[in-house]
């Protein structure tokens, strides 16, 4: 038996002649890493200018679209141009908001996310009805600057209990669509700025690309806020931005360049806000329309008012 161990143990090899492969890590893509792992920028400008640009084009650009598009290409009776844009509004910028929230440095709570999203989409959905019908009475004459009890085609309208469903038709257009529109889609901004903080000072600058959005982006939420009549929601989100920003400066944090980017946006929409209100505190149509605590015209109902009857 001794020679059969000694055999064996010279076939088997000894611990020290035995060479150590190094360990080569991997991409995720299988091939071997050969240099310096590529860092995506901190400043997300892809998705800020994505969600700028289909903003501008198909949510500000969808009532104009109804408006330049001959009525022959759009029947009354079929979906206009402006309701294709209203369908693609709706699924393009919760995939942005998705796509914004991914690369938050900070892992939301995704079940809040997920919510508010598809909250953002029924509402946005029962907008686009309204609103498509809403731009249809416009072409037969409808006033938005008056009531929809004031309006010269419809208080005339028999029997009259077809008054109560175009208020119907009202309510789901400017106060339920906006509100599980809008209330969700602050509050993943929300949610999203909460993350944009840092000690990193390379971090805090904005960059010349965020300075170039910053004008549009701005001007947009002017758009939103005023259009949809959400400036309580908008002042509420802002001011919890504001208090955030004073709570994780005491903790040496400042917003990182997406934050600021966001902030900055808000802060000049407020001004914007407020010069449109000046312009407007002393119109005696529009105060009627608007007898709210808060007094924010929208500007398509300025338009029918002075613009579209005085050309």
């Amino acid at each position: 038996m001794k020679p059969v161990r000694n055999r064996r143990g010279k076939d088997l090899p000894s611990p020290q002649k035995t060479k150590s492969v190094p360990f080569i890590p991997r991409h995720p893509g299988g091939s071997k890493e050969k240099g310096p792992q590529h860092r995506r920028p901190h400043f997300h400008f892809d998705l800020w200018f994505c969600l700028t640009l289909q903003n501008w084009i198909l949510d500000f650009g969808r009532p104009i679209a109804m408006i330049i598009f001959p009525l022959e290409w759009f029947p009354l009776n079929k979906p206009s141009a402006g309701d294709y844009f209203h369908m693609a509004y709706n699924v393009i910028t919760p995939f942005l908001m998705l796509k914004l929230i991914e690369r938050s440095p900070r892992a939301p709570p995704r079940s809040a996310v997920y919510l508010c999203l598809i909250t953002f989409v029924m509402g946005a959905s029962i907008h686009l009805v309204g609103d498509s019908i809403n731009h249809r009475l416009i072409l037969s004459g409808y006033q938005l600057h008056l009531s929809v009890r004031e309006n010269p085609i419809i208080k005339d309208l028999k029997p009259a209990s077809l008054i109560d469903s175009f208020e119907l038709l009202y309510y789901y257009d400017e106060h339920l669509g906006h509100s599980m529109w809008y209330i969700p889609f602050f509050v993943v901004l929300l949610i999203y700025f909460t993350g944009c903080f840092t000690k990193a000072e390379e971090q805090k600058r904005l960059p010349a690309s965020g300075c170039v959005l910053l004008g549009p982006s701005a001007l947009y939420y002017w758009y939103l806020v005023t259009e949809g009549q959400i400036t309580e929601l908008f002042l509420l989100t802002f001011l919890a931005m504001v208090v955030m920003v004073i709570h994780q400066y005491r903790r040496g944090l400042s917003p990182d360049s997406n934050g600021l980017f966001l902030f900055c946006s808000f802060s000049v929409t407020l001004l914007l806000v407020a010069l449109w209100v000046v312009h407007l505190w002393n119109d005696p149509v529009l105060r009627n329309k608007y007898p709210a605590l808060i007094y924010v015209p929208e500007p398509w109902s300025y338009y029918t008012l002075h613009i579209k009857q005085n050309p």
